[in-house]
């Protein structure tokens, strides 16, 4: 297992703009080369509508639900609290081989005043995985989109990934896990916050 940690520091860029639109023709006359290339016929049965599959699958990956942006709900009495939202697995690919990662998602803030709506923090991650990624910073990208909405750097963000550059080919580890933490703000300073999110985070991943 591969374990990174990296503090959250206030930003002022976001790098979460969108890939340009997908030229859905041009890729699939560039999948149907490639099977050419590795010895098949694009134009034998099973093959023929691949390339036109294959161009459509990029152009929804590359097209994330433009979902309404972030909400905040007053909650005047609320501060001080942990809030947890786990069991957020999103798919990405990997930049380096453009093979598949699956990232098991965790974040914890801490409301001051205002909770973020509960499928916003869904949302996020979806948006920042639907791009050419490396896990280290999609994590970062996830905490920082984050902090913007509420506000405050008090976000910590732990991602499990599954990446098939490593176990599919090179060493072709099939158990191998890499895990990253971005945190911020209290989960700096405060030990007991910071070790109550650790725990809670990685119990689910403990028996997976």
């Amino acid at each position: 297992m591969t374990n990174t940690l990296d503090r959250l520091a206030p930003s002022d860029s976001q790098d979460l703009t969108s890939p340009g639109p997908v030229d859905t023709e041009r890729v699939a006359d560039l999948v149907g080369q490639l099977l050419a290339a590795i010895g098949e016929d694009p134009g034998r049965e099973g093959l023929s509508d691949t390339p036109a599959r294959v161009a459509a699958w990029w152009r929804r990956f590359f097209s994330p639900d433009p979902s309404a942006a972030p909400t905040c709900f007053t909650e005047p009495h609320l501060s001080g609290q942990l809030v947890v939202i786990g069991g957020m697995s999103v798919w990405s690919l990997c930049e380096h081989h453009l093979l598949p990662m699956n990232l098991d998602v965790v974040v914890g803030y801490v409301p001051d005043g205002e909770v973020m709506g509960l499928s916003k923090f869904g949302r996020i991650a979806q948006q920042c995985a639907g791009r050419l990624q490396v896990q280290e910073r999609f994590t970062r990208q996830v905490a920082d989109e984050i902090a913007v909405v509420i506000g405050s750097t008090d976000v910590a963000v732990a991602v499990r990934g599954t990446h098939l550059c490593m176990s599919a080919r090179g060493v072709r580890m099939e158990a191998a896990r890499t895990t990253t933490l971005q945190t911020g703000g209290r989960f700096e300073s405060d030990s007991v916050l910071s070790q109550q999110f650790l725990t809670l985070a990685t119990d689910r991943w403990r028996v997976a």
